[in-house]
């Protein structure tokens, strides 16, 4: 099987999945984005996701999510357009700068410094930046990224007010040993409390390709999924 097929094939598996949880939970499923974790892979296989369909990827590491950025065009089919690039994962300061020339959503804003560097980032690059607040329901590890659940409308309406970023909503990570959906159900009631300020904040950003049926069941608008499409990482040197 080439590099395409299986891709198309893994893709093909997963959609059915979510599809299925939709229906389980009552959802549309264009309700629910899907986005393709491509961090690692290369920029050949974001040019065959594309192809394929998805308008959504997510990296989570600088510089490799910019290479891949600005290698992705010439990669490109004509008429296919580049995905919406999602950086998704811990980001320090000295780096939102350079992040907000390429990104288009940063999903992991969890403190006020980080946001208001993105927000000059975005406004030296004159261009807008989406912003979710990421939000950690793990308190007991200090190593976590994340904002804690009381903090998080603090700063929502700080990011609602900084120039040229964008209030997007919230995105967690569930912890590790604990049955993921009372997280996610925890993480869209908080959504609809940020939403009450601020209604144009609607993603509620949850789940990963171990646990994704349950983040739908709870009310996700967006999944991030790696290796359900892309196959086993290899370990990190």
């Amino acid at each position: 099987m080439t590099r395409p097929e299986e891709l198309a094939a893994n893709l093909a598996e997963v959609r059915a999945r979510v599809a299925q949880a939709c229906a389980a939970a009552g959802r549309a499923p264009q309700d629910v984005t899907t986005i393709v974790v491509t961090k690692t892979y290369p920029a050949s296989d974001v040019a065959t996701l594309a192809g394929l369909g998805v308008t959504d990827v997510g990296e989570n590491r600088h510089p490799e999510a910019g290479d891949k950025a600005a290698e992705l065009p010439s990669l490109l089919a004509d008429g296919v357009a580049a995905p919406r690039l999602h950086f998704v994962g811990g980001l320090q300061t000295n780096k939102a700068g350079a992040v907000a020339r390429y990104a288009d959503v940063v999903q992991s804003v969890d403190r006020a410094k980080l946001a208001r560097s993105l927000s000059r980032g975005a406004e030296a690059a004159d261009r807008d930046l989406v912003l979710l607040v990421q939000v950690d329901f793990d308190l007991q590890d200090p190593g976590r990224s994340g904002a804690a659940p009381d903090d998080v409308a603090a700063l929502a309406d700080l990011v609602a007010e900084l120039p040229r970023v964008h209030l997007g909503g919230l995105m967690t990570v569930a912890p590790l040993g604990v049955a993921p959906r009372p997280v996610f159900e925890r993480l869209r009631e908080l959504s609809e409390q940020v939403r009450a300020q601020h209604p144009d904040a609607r993603i509620v950003s949850a789940g990963m390709s171990g646990d994704f049926e349950d983040a739908v069941a709870a009310g996700a608008t967006h999944l991030r999924i790696g290796r359900a499409v892309l196959g086993e990482r290899p370990p990190l040197r």
